[in-house]
């Protein structure tokens, strides 16, 4: 069985990096304790600190897709909303 990956590029707006970043650490324990989540890991932008990408890593695209409907990301799109210039997200599947 593949691996199944997420790579999330989140943009904030420049006043709301700190409301954007708190609200991304929120998800990050209880991503990681939900069943399939393999590596949940959030990371921001060296040098534009108004960036920020998840590095996921999940048993499956189904496992994922029930993560996307989970409580917790509802409430930090309710708490970003506006707060976000662009968010991008590629599916991948691990080759090797």
């Amino acid at each position: 069985m593949s691996t199944f990956t997420i790579v999330a590029n989140i943009h904030a707006k420049a006043d709301k990096i700190d409301l954007v970043k708190a609200e991304l650490l929120k998800l990050v324990p209880i991503t990681r304790a939900e069943a399939g989540c393999i590596t949940y890991d959030l990371h921001q932008d060296n040098e534009d600190p108004a960036h920020f990408t998840f590095y996921e890593n999940w048993e499956s695209r189904e496992i994922w897709q029930e993560h996307m409907n989970a409580p917790h990301l509802a409430a930090y799109m309710a708490a970003t909303e506006g707060a976000v210039d662009q968010f991008i997200l590629a599916e991948m599947t691990k080759i090797d």
